[in-house]
């Protein structure tokens, strides 16, 4: 290549799971052991069998074909609108709301949005990876709020507010946490978004794994306030609450606006989520709770038993935080970084995982385990392999 690329770009690490998943062409061919999956937060389950089944009767209409509305189809909006009614009690309006291209493509909206080059924008940290190398390439200022272990992972508002600068434009926060798994108590979202609204601010939460709070708690009432548009701003997934990741199936979900001017980015962005998608988050809002309730509770099994196994006696690794989907680990190996860990679990256990750096900086002690493809009975030889390195 002759040419240079973007000085943003270039600073900004790669894929982490890429990286991670090219470590196993060195993995000894003969090691019999199968390998254990703890990279990815990809349900291992599909999609439930009535969905694609239904999905087989549109492929003949020609319509599934073309464009929808930028936002996407008023049927599809109308129904996700209805299951926002019966996950927090109340929700947005459909002109509160635009289908995009997966969570990720959410968060981009939003930023673009939301933010000019030079903005900053509230980071807790362990983040999820994809945010700063998002926010680095758009030349926004990620502003880190350090890990605070003995917390175990839940945000102090005190401390987010001693960060707020006037280029500040937002709060984000995931919950429940990616990487981490906790989920942020209901009263602590309540304090950040008095505490965005006092700063006029916006509190952006990233709730891509609200359908996997244990015991299918609600998350929070922001939506209760009629006035929520004004400081708040949600990023929503379906791909893991349908098992859809590959469809890339998410919303944006904001006062009507913010969503007018997100527009002009979706436009210009992706146009519309595929119309195949809208079908397939309709069918699965109005007729699969229960089939998603079901996959919470296998994921909340998977979790505990993990947690069970991992903790027993003699496991140099730390558990410092878990929740439904993933665990937050302490490594024992001083001087090496999360990476090193990492590639030599892949390499000498055949088990893959995330080095903590690449959530954010002063994280190299830690990595990421994700429950997504492990069955509970692999568990326990999975949770042994990591005391046998």
């Amino acid at each position: 290549m002759k040419f240079p690329v973007s000085d943003q770009i270039r600073s900004v690490h790669f894929p982490p799971i890429s990286e991670v998943k090219g470590w196993l062409a060195h993995r000894e061919p003969g090691d019999p052991r199968p390998l254990v999956d703890l990279c990815q937060a990809v349900p291992d389950y599909p999609p439930a069998r009535q969905l694609t089944d239904y999905l087989a009767t549109m492929l003949d209409d020609p319509a599934v074909s073309r464009y929808s509305p930028d936002e996407g189809l008023p049927e599809v909006r109308e129904a996700v609108c209805e299951r926002y009614g019966r996950l927090y009690g109340t929700g947005p309006s459909p002109r509160q709301l635009c289908l995009t291209i997966g969570a990720s493509q959410a968060f981009w909206l939003a930023m673009v949005t939301l933010c000019r080059a030079g903005d900053e924008v509230i980071v807790p940290l362990p983040a999820y990876f994809d945010h700063p190398m998002a926010l680095e390439i758009l030349g926004i200022r990620p502003v880190f709020l350090p890990f605070d272990e003995d917390r175990g992972g839940i945000v102090d508002p005190a401390a987010v507010a001693r960060l707020i600068t006037p280029r500040t434009r937002a709060i984000l926060l995931v919950t429940p946490s990616n990487p981490t798994g906790v989920v942020t108590p209901p009263d602590v979202i309540h304090e950040l978004y008095s505490l965005a609204r006092r700063r006029g601010i916006a509190l952006l939460l990233d709730e891509t794994y609200a359908d996997f709070i244990p015991g299918g708690e609600r998350p929070h009432d922001l939506f209760a306030d009629p006035a929520w548009g004004d400081h708040f701003v949600q990023i929503m997934s379906f791909g893991k609450t349908l098992a859809l990741t590959g469809y890339r199936a998410g919303c944006l979900v904001a006062s009507e606006p913010f969503i007018h001017h997100a527009l002009k980015a979706q436009d210009t962005m992706a146009v519309c989520q595929p119309r195949i998608t809208q079908h397939a988050v309709m069918y699965g809002v109005r007729h699969l709770d229960g089939w998603v309730d079901a996959n919470r509770r296998m994921m909340e099994r998977r979790h505990d038993l993990f947690r069970l196994e991992f903790t027993r006696p003699g496991n140099p690794f730390g558990l410092v935080a878990s929740g439904t989907f993933f665990a937050w680990v302490r490594h024992p190996f001083p001087g090496l970084s999360g990476r090193d860990v990492a590639r030599r679990l892949a390499l000498e256990a055949g088990v893959i995982s995330l080095p903590g750096e690449v959530f954010g900086p002063g994280l190299e002690g830690y990595l990421r385990l994700a429950f997504g493809n492990i069955r509970e009975e692999a568990i326990p030889e999975a949770a042994e392999r990591f005391r046998a390195l």
